[in-house]
């Protein structure tokens, strides 16, 4: 069965947007894909046009993931012959948490952004195996 660790997927993808600046009806939010291996999870967000300084990636006091991912444009246009000046604002604010399985070894989480794709390493806690044999020494 599939379910094993997906729960912690879908539940916790809420889209938080800034009503302020753009209704949820024209909002569209980033594909997010996350993958598992052996080795962890890989959180990939679509993010076109986005630089690295756009985003803010962080673990909370709860030990969520946080990707917070916040850019501001202004275009101006002059048309010299009607002599009017139009400006055309753009604003996209877009923040995602994550419940991160536990075996997620935070201290190791790693992020970069890569041709408008924002990525996150996640990697799995490597459990060492305690040796249980012992001399038990008779009192």
């Amino acid at each position: 069965m599939m379910r094993r660790n997906a729960a912690w997927l879908p539940s916790v993808f809420n889209d938080l947007f800034d009503t302020d600046f753009m209704p949820k009806a024209n909002a569209t939010a980033p594909a997010i894909n996350v993958k598992e291996d052996d080795k962890g999870y890989t959180v990939e967000l679509a993010a076109p046009g986005m630089t690295k300084e756009d985003f803010n990636v962080h673990i909370n006091d709860e030990g969520n993931l946080i990707i917070k991912m916040e850019k501001k444009q202004e275009n101006k246009e002059e048309d010299k012959s009607a002599r009017y000046l139009r400006r055309e604002f753009s604003y996209t604010k877009f923040e995602q948490t994550l419940i991160l399985p536990d075996d997620v070894k935070k201290e190791d989480i790693a992020a970069r952004v890569e041709n408008g794709v924002l990525t996150v390493e996640l990697p799995k806690l490597v459990e060492e195996k305690v040796k249980v044999s012992r001399q038990i020494e008779i009192g």
